[in-house]
């Protein structure tokens, strides 16, 4: 099977990275109302979190983030919420907005595809911005609808080896990740610093075709393993005021430690040494252990870092903006192997094994 056509849309503010450190320092102080909290709070966000030369900036779908009138927020309404406005608000935000994507990219006059996947960790409503396109535009003969959730920043993974198995023509994908509804400044726990330093907004589609002309990511195979006993090392659930991530310490070291292992049976045949490899940027520190744990070249990581750069984690949006990157560099040649990665709750490793095909 193949992936083929991919089409970013960016959220519409970004914000330096700086920026929003800042706001995250002035959000939580705002939250406890104690300004003396200032000093301790700031420097351990920026000894634990993800800094500028990791992240340039991030984007979001609405403007809480550039502004700190508190009383005329959106979510993050903290005079009177201090872990801002509830789920039921957020969920709202998050139908309202995903909606708009579809409309983006299914205009009036698009042709139906035969399947739809929707993937999104980070909102769910019924019906969902998927179902809602198919409505409007009149394809509920034509297009059925798939919703892949909750599973985390691996979810490209297991959406593609979907769309492939009910496939006779073209399956679209489209992820919808609006990270940025669940910060609680309220709580300040390392494990939500770390994350409130790290996540963004992003929305991407792509499509699984049989056959295609043009230059394409052409799938070998695809492989998700749950690691033994781990299911404490990553946790993302729903909470009053949104979802909640938690983040173990041994996390990295679990993810290491089981990495070959996993290789070796998504490998078999073992990893061509001009492999690029795509590996979801969780953070910094996982791109930097995997790369040394595989002795990769800076050349071998160079997308994963890029992306993270310049976006910062998506969940499960990021790893396609990898793959939609390697796909539009022309100095990538035709024919070369692309090997994914991607971690998730359970503790779970997912991976897939790629070839770039640059058309006729």
């Amino acid at each position: 099977m193949l992936l083929t056509d991919f089409q970013i849309l960016r959220p519409r503010f970004e914000l330096s990275q700086k920026e929003t450190l800042d706001w995250i320092v002035d959000a939580h102080v705002k939250a406890e109302g104690d300004e003396s909290m200032r000093p301790a709070l700031t420097e351990k966000l920026w000894r634990v979190g993800c800094k500028p030369e990791h992240i340039a900036k991030r984007g979001t779908v609405f403007n809480d983030f550039s502004h700190r009138d508190w009383d005329n927020m959106e979510i993050y309404r903290l005079s009177r919420c201090p872990s801002g406005r509830d789920l039921s608000v957020r969920s709202k935000k998050f139908q309202l907005e995903a909606e708009g994507v579809f409309e983006h990219f299914f205009p009036e006059g698009a042709a139906p595809p035969e399947g739809l996947i929707q993937v999104s960790c980070t909102g769910y409503v019924s019906p969902s911005g998927a179902q809602t396109i198919v409505s409007k535009r009149n394809w509920g003969a034509l297009t059925t609808v798939t919703q892949v959730h909750h599973m985390g920043c691996y979810a490209a993974i297991p959406a593609i080896r979907i769309g492939m198995g009910g496939l006779k023509n073209r399956t679209d994908i489209v992820h919808t990740e609006i990270c940025s509804l669940h910060s609680n400044p309220s709580n300040h726990a390392t494990d939500q610093l770390v994350t409130q330093s790290l996540f963004a907004d992003g929305f991407i589609k792509y499509s699984v075709v049989r056959r295609c002309e043009a230059p394409h990511l052409r799938v070998v195979e695809t492989r998700e393993e749950i690691i033994p006993h781990s299911t404490q090392a990553m946790t993302w659930n729903v909470g009053a005021s949104g979802f909640e991530m938690t983040l173990a310490k041994e996390l990295p070291v679990l993810i290491t430690r089981n990495l070959k292992g996993y290789l070796s049976r998504l490998c078999p045949e073992g990893i061509s040494p001009n492999t690029l490899f795509a590996i979801h940027p969780g953070g910094p520190k996982i791109l930097t252990y995997i790369q040394e744990l595989l002795g990769l070249t800076d050349a071998q990581m160079t997308f994963s870092f890029q992306i993270l750069k310049e976006y910062g984690n998506m969940s499960s949006a990021t790893l396609p903006h990898v793959w939609a990157r390697i796909l539009d560099d022309a100095n990538i040649p035709s024919g070369t192997p692309i090997l994914s990665l991607a971690f998730g709750p359970g503790l779970t490793i997912a991976g897939s094994l790629m070839e770039k095909i640059c058309g006729n």
